[in-house]
């Protein structure tokens, strides 16, 4: 995919025409005039364009009306911002989450405050946490979620118990494959992971994609191949 060039989301040339048009950014989900366009109806304003990985994760996370955290990773993933690996992973995870599970809830008005604590949490797990920690960020990620969902502190009893065990359940998915990292394979098996805790501790169920096709395994130079579970060489 040439980025300078091309659509940002799919890959596909852009094109630029005499007569402006209205579209909606992917991200913010705002409207916008613009002389450029996708041919799959993709379309980036210029705030998400230029923004940092967290600010589009946030911003995409307190727009989206999502309930599937995994296709909302995806989508973010595809982005020039989400590098192949990377500690904004360790935001996303949490963000993905959070969006996911107020959606549901249908209780959107609380992903913002939610989303600005995540963001800070996730900002002290840093790059290399999985090989130089013993705690993939991903996972930690997972226990952000948690302890946010269930307003646990240092001082609390069950919530602190459950955080903890969703950290715990999320890194055993991810010990469970052989190194070296993958932040997109990490960031998947994370999110599953939590899915499963939401469901069988809080009979909260999420439209989870449980089918995972990994589109990014090309720009991965240490990718697991066929002993990884997303990987289709296609």
């Amino acid at each position: 995919m040439d980025i300078s060039k091309d659509c940002l989301i799919c890959g596909a040339a852009l094109s630029y025409r005499e007569t402006a048009a209205e579209h909606l950014c992917n991200y913010c989900r705002q409207a916008f005039t613009a002389n450029i366009s996708c041919p799959a109806g993709h379309f980036i304003c210029d705030n998400c364009h230029s923004a940092s990985a967290n600010e589009l994760i946030k911003t995409y996370c307190l727009t989206a009306e999502a309930t599937d955290p995994v296709a909302m990773a995806i989508h973010l993933m595809h982005s020039s911002q989400i590098k192949m690996h990377g500690p904004e992973h360790h935001f996303l995870v949490p963000a993905v989450l959070l969006a996911a599970y107020y959606n549901h809830k249908q209780k959107p008005s609380e992903k913002a405050a939610k989303l600005a604590e995540a963001e800070k949490r996730a900002r002290n797990v840093l790059g290399g946490f999985c090989g130089f920690y013993g705690a993939c960020g991903a996972g930690v990620g997972v226990g952000i979620f948690v302890s946010l969902i269930t307003g646990s502190t240092p001082l609390a009893q069950t919530t602190w118990s459950q955080s903890n065990l969703a950290t715990a359940c999320a890194l055993q998915s991810i010990a469970g494959f052989s190194g070296p990292r993958c932040c997109k394979r990490d960031s998947f098996l994370a999110i599953l992971a939590a899915a499963d805790f939401l469901h069988n501790v809080f009979n909260t169920a999420l439209p989870v994609k449980q089918a995972i096709t990994c589109e990014f395994f090309s720009q991965n130079n240490e990718c697991l191949q066929t002993r990884c579970s997303f990987y289709t060489g296609e």
